[in-house]
């Protein structure tokens, strides 16, 4: 319980450095800081292969960098956020569309998700989904940065980019609820 509440008093102190909490009440931000909190401590017990010892960090698991809990949800948050923003509806994701490399590689991560998750369950390795989730959201944040989304101006090419950006958001929610890690909405 002290484990559980210093991770989540420090998620706090470190939402709050940050800001980005306008329109949330005091409720949604408690919320909020129990979800990071946790997550950062789940994550950082299941990322590890469990036949290897580890030491816990508790500044270490909330960080919002790196492979912490906190990193991923802040990237399902980021993408929230932007599908929200250009009204995105759910469509099939086209992959007729010319793709870039950083695009074909997501698709590929995103292929490898059932195999993964196979793999875990059968090795009663979480660790492997931990990191598959990882390697999906640093692809996804290299993808993020080098491409135009919303403001694409070709129509087919932003739909894509907004079906892909939305594939990925579920995949992760996917891993991370099976890690028992919630992902929330907004960070």
């Amino acid at each position: 319980d002290d484990l559980m509440a210093e991770v989540i008093e420090k998620a706090k102190e470190m939402t709050q450095e940050r800001g980005h909490l306008e329109g949330l009440d005091n409720a949604a931000r408690e919320q909020l800081y129990t979800q990071i909190g946790l997550g950062g401590l789940k994550y950082y017990l299941l990322k590890v292969d469990p036949k290897k010892r580890m030491l816990f960090n508790p500044e270490e698991s909330i960080d919002l960098t790196g492979n912490t809990g906190p990193f991923l949800q802040y990237a399902h948050a980021r993408i929230s956020t932007l599908l929200e923003k250009a009204a995105y509806g759910p469509t099939p994701l086209s992959l007729t569309t010319p793709m870039r490399p950083e695009e074909k590689e997501i698709i590929k991560q995103l292929a490898l998700f059932g195999t993964t998750l196979e793999e875990a369950a059968k090795g009663y390795s979480p660790a492997l989904l931990a990191n598959y989730s990882y390697e999906l959201v640093k692809l996804y944040n290299t993808f993020y940065q080098s491409v135009k989304i919303v403001i694409e101006p070709d129509a087919a090419v932003r739909q894509f980019r907004l079906s892909l950006s939305a594939t990925v958001r579920q995949v992760l929610a996917q891993a991370l609820g099976l890690l028992g890690v919630e992902a929330p909405q907004r960070m």
